[in-house]
């Protein structure tokens, strides 16, 4: 993991931190951070001794967006035959949860890959939006989509269509982001989030990640059929039964993740 030009990995107790690492373009994301980026990800997923992620940039960007150098005069064929699509969509196949612990820009392709993840943490000093309009482009890998699932449709309009960009405050009464900390704690606090989410029996954290997403993409009487059947499972698992006997002897329960 330690062989990578952009991407920086820490463990730190049962947290894997990732940092894009590319300050000099504000973290702009090409192929190869989206690629160190997706293979970090999918091996901090198979350790066992990882609970849950942390993507982060530094004060000034978590992702400024695109890296539109490397797009500018691709064709239509091209751009569909580009791999920076389908390799910004293989975060979905992350089974472990996945904060983004964002300060500064976060916009096109930097605000997509936040909403990809399950959280964001933002410092006071955030912004947000998607600019692509600005390009004679629409946002490519979820924006229109998931932007409209968290603010609403309206407001998702005018920052698509007119460059609107949200302050952090905003952004948190609007429901895009979970919480929002001066910049010298934005990253101690998501840090902290992810380390008591990591505490929790795994398999139900990641039954629930996977019951939660399916909301988006079922229509309910589907969604509860997935949840039904994820709660179902679960009880054969040896984690179930530990935190029901603690429940019960009025103990913490030890999990093992099996």
């Amino acid at each position: 993991m330690d062989d990578k030009e952009f991407i920086v990995t820490e463990f730190i107790g049962k947290v894997g931190l990732v940092k894009l690492n590319r300050p000099e373009s504000y973290n702009a994301l090409n192929l190869q951070v989206l690629t160190e980026l997706m293979e970090s990800l999918k091996e901090l997923d198979e350790r066992d001794d990882i609970g849950a992620i942390v993507i982060t940039g530094d004060e000034k960007a978590f992702a400024a967006g695109a890296d539109i150098s490397a797009m500018a005069d691709a064709t239509t064929e091209e751009i569909k035959k580009s791999a920076f699509i389908p390799t910004f969509s293989l975060i979905r196949e992350i089974k472990k949860p996945i904060l983004a612990a964002v300060s500064g820009y976060c916009l096109g392709g930097g605000l997509e890959l936040a909403m990809s993840c399950d959280m964001i943490i933002a410092s006071t000093k955030s912004k947000f939006g998607q600019p692509e309009i600005n390009l004679g482009i629409i946002p490519g890998a979820g924006g229109t989509q998931r932007l409209t699932r968290s603010v609403g449709k309206v407001v998702a309009m005018e920052m698509i269509l007119n460059n609107r960009t949200l302050k952090a405050e905003e952004a948190l009464s609007l429901g895009l982001i979970n919480a929002v900390y001066p910049v010298e704690e934005f990253l101690e606090k998501s840090m902290s989030l992810a380390q008591d989410i990591a505490a929790r029996a795994p398999l139900a954290i990641q039954s629930a990640k996977r019951a939660i997403n399916q909301a988006y993409e079922l229509n309910l009487t589907k969604g509860l059929d997935e949840e039904r059947d994820l709660f179902f499972d679960l009880f054969s698992t040896q984690d179930q039964k530990e935190g029901m006997k603690a429940f019960l002897e009025k103990r913490k329960p030890s999990w093992t993740g099996n």
